[in-house]
């Protein structure tokens, strides 16, 4: 099964009435809408979402699910809009409004799947948002309070588990990095800027209001964010670094430039390619490595180690290995720079069993850590101890924000990739759902600053 059809076409893609010049862009061209759902979809390709669930036992969960929606969004700060005219939620005009189009297949699939079947019933058309973010953050902003307690606690009996082959033993990892991270190099170009670089940027003050900060500013924030954790590891002339997790290469270079002796990991065959291509044509083979290696198997010791937005992938039961990892490579007097997503305490330990929509249809095997967590299992199981920390999650914000803007925009360049219709709902999805997440706080990220001397109070 594949993701996507090369022969897809969707006439709505040269409808007039698809094209959107009032959607705020990012750069030069014309700005495009939500991808509309096809009428028909591939249940081969698309298994959960081209029928809703059926039978009795979906229905009865349908109607309990439309009643305890329903009774959710009638105190929440948007605007619910049902076929028949009903109007839910406390929303004023203006702000995040919520169309049902098929409110008994939404129901039906939030009621066997919970959040997964809210993803779903988007990717299938169920429902729509013409802003899909503030929608979103609006039960981000909620999530403790959508579904009553009791239930909260019987959650588990009836929520999906995430399947043994999505655990990140270092037989599994590789496919599940592979399904995310090789999807194609070509469709990551289309909505990331110039430096390939697929985390949160850092904005300099002088960029304004992060709310409004233009696709311009965001390829010297990517390399800005990058400088100041090669910065906070002591990477210049001579240094070793270890980087965990490639990417595109841009990190890599950086380091290069300075003077280090870079070696980099990655699982993702795509991205060693592209890495290894922008590194030889930049002049720095003899200074940079790049192995398809899972981070377990480093051996050599380094003056400094520098993961972006990779231990995201690591799973929960793994984190002490990844760390202890980066002991055991670390040379004494070496530093340790790492970007992370992050949650809080709280919900992390609520959900560390969960299998999420983000699970099944983007990260498999990932779960964000909260910095509790990193800084206990760092004690507990390393000699490393957390001496810094910078949260910029209003700039991941506007990272994504611009992501979504040039996502939408290309929306005819990725078609022609052969991402169909569904995929491309799907993606914005994933975008939305993330930044919602940082709008509303229930996400950060934080560049952490570790080494082995006791942390300071």
């Amino acid at each position: 099964m594949t993701l996507t059809d090369p022969s897809y076409t969707d006439p709505s893609y040269s409808d007039p009435a698809y094209r959107d010049p009032s959607h705020r862009g990012g750069s030069p061209g014309e700005a495009f809408r939500v991808p509309p759902a096809p009428a028909a979809i591939d249940a081969e390709v698309w298994p959960g979402v081209a029928r809703p669930p059926a039978g009795i036992k979906a229905q009865m969960a349908g109607k309990a699910a439309d009643s305890l929606f329903r009774a959710a969004v009638r105190r929440l700060p948007l605007r619910v809009e049902y076929p028949d005219g009903t109007v839910l939620g406390t929303g004023h005009s203006g702000g995040p409004v919520m169309t049902m189009l098929r409110p008994d297949d939404f129901a039906v699939r939030i009621g066997d799947n919970g959040l997964i079947g809210l993803g779903e019933s988007f990717m299938a058309g169920d429902w729509e948002a013409p802003d899909l973010a503030g929608v979103l953050e609006v039960f981000a902003s909620s999530v403790d309070t959508l579904i009553p307690v009791p239930l909260q606690k019987l959650r588990s009996l009836y929520l999906p588990r995430a399947p043994r082959q999505e655990r990140n033993t270092e037989q599994n990892t590789r496919g599940n990095i592979s399904r995310h991270y090789d999807l194609s190099n070509e469709l990551f170009a289309n909505f990331l800027d110039s430096t390939m670089s697929y985390s949160s940027a850092l904005f300099p003050a002088s960029a304004g209001q992060l709310t409004e900060v233009g696709w311009d500013a965001l390829a010297a924030a990517q390399q800005a964010k990058i400088d100041r954790l090669l910065d906070k590891a002591g990477v210049g002339e001579g240094t070793r670094l270890l980087e965990i997790g490639t990417g595109w290469g841009e990190l890599a270079l950086r380091a290069a430039a300075r003077g280090a002796t870079v070696y980099s990991v990655t699982l993702s065959s795509e991205q060693q390619a592209l890495a290894q291509q922008r590194i030889e044509e930049a002049g720095f083979s003899g200074q940079v490595t790049v192995g398809l290696q899972d981070y377990r198997a480093v051996e050599g010791e380094y003056d400094a180690v520098v993961s972006v937005e990779m231990i995201e992938a690591v799973g929960y039961e793994y984190w002490p290995v990844y760390f202890q990892t980066i002991d055991r490579v670390l040379a004494p007097g070496g530093k340790v720079a790492i970007q992370a997503i992050t949650m809080p305490h709280g919900r992390m330990l609520a959900t560390r069993n969960a299998y999420t929509w983000v699970h099944k249809y983007i990260f498999p095997g990932g779960f964000l850590p909260s910095v509790r967590a990193i800084e206990s299992v760092t004690e507990q199981h390393t000699t490393l101890r957390v001496r810094e920390r910078r949260g910029m999650g209003d700039h991941y914000a506007a990272t994504l924000r611009l992501w979504e803007e040039r996502f939408l925009q290309r929306a005819a360049e990725v078609r022609g990739l052969g991402f169909d219709a569904v995929f491309q709902r799907m993606w914005l999805f994933y975008l939305c759902y993330s930044r919602a997440g940082f709008q509303s706080g229930y996400l950060d990220v934080q560049q952490i600053v570790l080494d082995r001397r006791e942390a300071q109070l």
